[in-house]
């Protein structure tokens, strides 16, 4: 699926904007305008915005609208509408009809409507929920109680839900690109592509040209040859670098056809418990983030996202992991030009049957493998997440699952099926990773042969040893040496460890919970990570504090391990970090 553009042959309409919004409460024809509807920004979650507690935590169905106009020369094209994401699951309907349904909340999908529209007004609807049980990623536990739906989520962020990424409506002719990937191999400074077109149509030739980033023609050919890249310019970490590979369709010597498509050039490789980058040792520095912001809930905040990157890029970060779910394209698209190192990772949140965010953090055993099924979603939203984001060169490794019951009886048998499935799919073949829960330490794993990097979430000091920083370090240091005895030629990730800090709180004594206790917590961590050459990251919990659901451990239903606020105030670990990745 193609990223709709503008081009010489193509339209594209934005549909951005206020939309009416309205709860089910009972049936609604899809035929006739919604009643008694408010409005509410798209994209965008609608549950911040509506300021109304009930509709807020509405777990079950709802409706949008709008309207559109079509000229009478587009009515005779090919009309197709895009959505970004709508989170969870949604119906579309156009003038009434049902289009297409789509399962997953974090991945496009688009439908052909040209034979439901008409010259003049539309109307178009969604009937959108944000449902989760044992089958969806991310999980969850739902029953029905005293008529109502009510959802036990086993993950630690709100279940924003909505239109949170742009809709869009572009136009093709009859002959039109369908879907391009780039492949390609690199040997030393020569870099052959092979990109793979998809044409549905009419045609009698195509035009291919890939430029640099001066405009200039570096190679060109058709669509069955090879294109040569004589003198490869790569793509590297905080030094993108882009080319442009111009697709041109043609029939009976008209252009009926054109697409341009980035991509970059950059090899990956994991080799004695190191990662290459380009055939150079990678370390991550980064974050762990969310799609989280005041007013937008779990939407798409684009001068956000912006203003983000430039603050960990600003601080010597290199590096984030999409946690928990593939992030909006358009993110993607500014991490391939700022040349930042993304960890991609499927909304596999949740595959834990008992999780639960407790104040003893009590995750017990279960039957998490026989009792929840979710690999027909799994393995769905993968194929949706490498068909978007296999051609992105900030993109290096895919992440599989978020924290899963990994050292329960059945889970090897689950993911070497998901494993196999993923490497089948990437044309670059990138490294995986299942990132790992405490509860599924060295001696309790059973995926950790499954994956080419390993990937640690762990709260030493935190939801263990809490506030005993010396017993923290000892217990780290003791897993870490269990963990590259296992597994002495893979790297390890942390990918998560952090500890809640109430911005503006200070200790004397340097107590939980204050931001001088935030500092050491790091810098202990810190300390053991640098006596071991088979870690290669950090990417600390989180880059700014985020909502999750309300509970004892989440002041103001917050999770405020953030080095930021939610708003973006620094917290005192930030200078710290500065001074040590900017040496780095």
């Amino acid at each position: 699926m193609l990223y709709p553009k503008q081009t010489v042959t193509r339209t594209l309409e934005d549909f951005s904007g206020l939309w009416k919004f309205k709860v089910e409460k009972g049936k609604v024809d899809p035929a006739t305008q919604l009643t008694n509807p408010q409005l509410v920004a798209v994209p965008a979650s609608f549950n911040d915005q509506v300021f109304n507690k009930k509709v807020r935590n509405h777990v079950g169905y709802f409706w949008y609208e709008t309207t559109f106009n079509i000229p009478n020369e587009q009515a005779v094209k090919r009309n197709v509408l895009h959505f970004g994401a709508v989170t969870q699951n949604c119906e579309v309907y156009v003038n009434g009809q049902l289009v297409g349904s789509h399962i997953g909340g974090y991945t496009p999908f688009e439908f052909e409507i040209s034979s439901y529209i008409k010259a003049g007004r539309n109307d178009l609807k969604l009937r959108v929920n944000n449902l989760l049980d044992n089958t969806t990623i991310p999980s969850a536990h739902q029953e029905s109680v005293d008529g109502h739906i009510k959802q036990q989520n086993r993950f630690d962020f709100f279940n924003y839900a909505g239109i949170n990424r742009p809709v869009k409506l572009y136009t093709t002719a009859l002959t039109y690109i369908d879907d391009v990937h780039i492949n390609y191999k690199v040997t030393d400074n020569q870099t052959t592509v092979s990109p793979a077109i998809k044409i549905n149509g009419d045609y009698d030739r195509v035009q291919l040209t890939i430029l640099d980033e001066d405009d200039q023609e570096v190679a060109s050919g058709n669509e069955h040859g090879q294109l040569i890249i004589a003198a490869t310019h790569r793509w590297q970490p905080l030094a993108a670098y882009l080319y442009r590979l111009n697709i041109n369709v043609y029939n009976k010597g008209n252009l009926v056809d054109s697409y341009t498509k980035e991509f970059g050039v950059r090899t990956i490789k994991v080799k004695d418990h190191q990662i290459f980058i380009n055939d150079q040792p990678f370390y991550f520095q980064g974050f762990g983030w969310h799609e989280d912001s005041l007013a937008h809930g779990g939407g798409l905040n684009l001068p956000q996202v912006v203003m983000d990157l430039n603050i960990m890029k600003s601080m010597g970060a290199n590096s984030f992991r999409t946690s928990h779910y593939p992030y909006a394209e358009e993110t993607m698209r500014l991490a391939d030009h700022l040349g930042f190192v993304v960890i991609d990772e499927v909304p596999a949140v949740g595959l834990y049957e008992s999780f639960a965010v407790t104040l003893d953090n009590n995750v017990h055993a279960g039957k998490t493998w026989e009792d929840l099924h979710p690999a027909k979603n799994h393995k769905a939203a993968l194929a949706e997440m490498i068909d978007r984001d296999c051609d992105h060169p900030s993109v290096i490794m895919w992440s599989l699952a978020n924290e899963p019951a990994s050292q329960e009886k059945g889970a090897h048998e689950y993911f070497r099926r998901i494993v196999e499935y993923a490497k089948k799919l990437d044309p670059q073949r990138r490294p995986v990773t299942i990132v790992n829960i405490m509860a599924a330490d060295a001696d309790k794993d059973l995926v950790g042969d499954l994956v080419d990097v390993i990937c640690l979430n762990r709260y030493y000091g935190w939801y263990i040893d809490f506030g005993d920083l010396s017993k923290a370090q000892a217990d780290l240091t003791a897993e870490l040496k269990k963990w590259h005895q296992k597994f002495p030629d893979k790297p390890i990730i942390f990918t998560e460890f952090g500890a809640d800090t109430i911005a503006g709180m200070h200790s004397a004594q340097r107590e939980p919970y204050s931001e001088e206790y935030q500092v050491d917590y790091y810098k202990a961590n810190f300390a053991i990570f640098d006596k071991f050459d088979f870690v290669q990251g950090e990417q600390l919990w989180n880059f700014a504090d985020f909502v999750t659901e309300p509970g004892m451990i989440r002041i103001g239903g917050e999770n405020r391990k953030g080095i930021f606020t939610r708003n973006r105030l620094p917290k005192e670990i930030v200078q710290s970090l500065k001074q040590r990745w900017l040496k780095k």
